[in-house]
């Protein structure tokens, strides 16, 4: 019969996350240990901290591989349920709107990279595909962003209409659009160019500009109006 591991309450005092964090404060944690504090209890094997240290060696460390894992695969881990899996999952979301809120307020859009970097923050992470409208000003200023649509770009998922009424709900009279690829694949799909296309022509009788439709990945772009497709 294998021997059991200590507790976190079993460790020595100066090794315990919580007693450490009122001590020194919680950026000398490791990000296994707050974690750990996060869920509370590993499993009859291993502690808290252990059983995160697992999850982010399979992740390779990294917070946005984490951030990427969905439920089912937190699960997988023996000693995580899906309410230790989901408060995982609202720390990482967490951290990504902390990134969102660093963008300067009002910003103003005058390029592709200028829309990337407005969203990339929002969906560098995730592993499902979303689409967003950005309002803007006369000025091109951000009024709003708003999501339109989750999972495809399918006629069902995503209205133009939808995008139109936001538009005039906000007085915005410009806007651009930005969905992301979970794949990689810059590649813009049929679905993407008829979209494209739809909400262009719905724009231009509205009397809304249009100004740039991008396919976001981890690290790169597509700009249909860089590409000359707008």
């Amino acid at each position: 019969m294998s021997e059991l591991k200590p507790s976190i309450k079993e460790m020595p005092a100066d090794e315990r996350p919580r007693e450490k964090a009122m001590k020194h404060g919680v950026a000398t944690l490791s990000t296994a240990e707050l974690l750990g504090l996060l869920i509370g209890t590993g499993n009859d094997e291993e502690t808290a901290v252990g059983l995160m240290r697992k999850v982010l060696a399979s992740c390779s460390d990294s917070i946005a591989e984490l951030a990427r894992l969905s439920i089912d695969d937190l699960c997988q881990f023996k000693g995580i349920g899906p309410a230790k899996a989901i408060a995982i999952q609202a720390v990482c979301e967490l951290w990504k709107r902390r990134s969102s809120d660093e963008r300067p307020e009002r910003a103003r859009i005058l390029s592709s990279k200028a829309l990337f970097d407005y969203f990339h923050p929002l969906l560098c992470d995730s592993s499902v595909e979303h689409c967003y409208v950005l309002l803007l000003s006369s000025m091109n200023k951000v009024i709003d962003h708003v999501l339109i649509g989750t999972g495809g770009l399918t006629a069902t998922v995503v209205d133009v209409r939808l995008i139109i009424r936001e538009a005039l709900l906000k007085r915005a009279t410009a806007i651009a659009v930005c969905h992301n690829h979970p794949s990689g694949n810059l590649k813009p799909s049929r679905e993407d160019d008829t979209l494209t296309a739809n909400l262009a022509g719905a724009c231009k009788v509205m009397n809304i500009r249009m100004l740039d439709h991008i396919i976001i990945t981890d690290k790169a772009y597509y700009s249909y109006n860089d590409e000359g497709r707008l």
